[in-house]
């Protein structure tokens, strides 16, 4: 299933999104993170990691950019390829 979610958070250790469903915490998780400025094209990380956090978000504070606040780890990661 592909769901899509915000980054709010990103380290060498792992990411923290927000996302309408909520993940089983300590499950594995596919993601992928697209890095973008305005001088570069976009670069693209699959990643794969275990879910160590999620928490229901309070509707003021996620403001429809998702339900749960998500901690992930960055166990991998490989960079996609993308034509331009």
């Amino acid at each position: 299933m592909t769901q899509s979610g915000v980054t709010r958070n990103i380290s060498s250790g792992g990411v923290l999104f927000t996302s309408d469903l909520e993940p089983d915490v300590g499950g594995t998780l596919e993601y992928v993170i697209t890095l973008s400025s305005q001088k570069e094209h976009p670069v693209s990380l699959r990643c794969m990691g275990k879910v160590v956090r999620s928490e229901k978000l309070n509707p003021e504070i996620a403001n429809g950019s998702g339900s749960f606040a998500v901690a992930v780890t960055l166990e991998r990661y490989e960079f996609l390829r993308t034509d331009h």
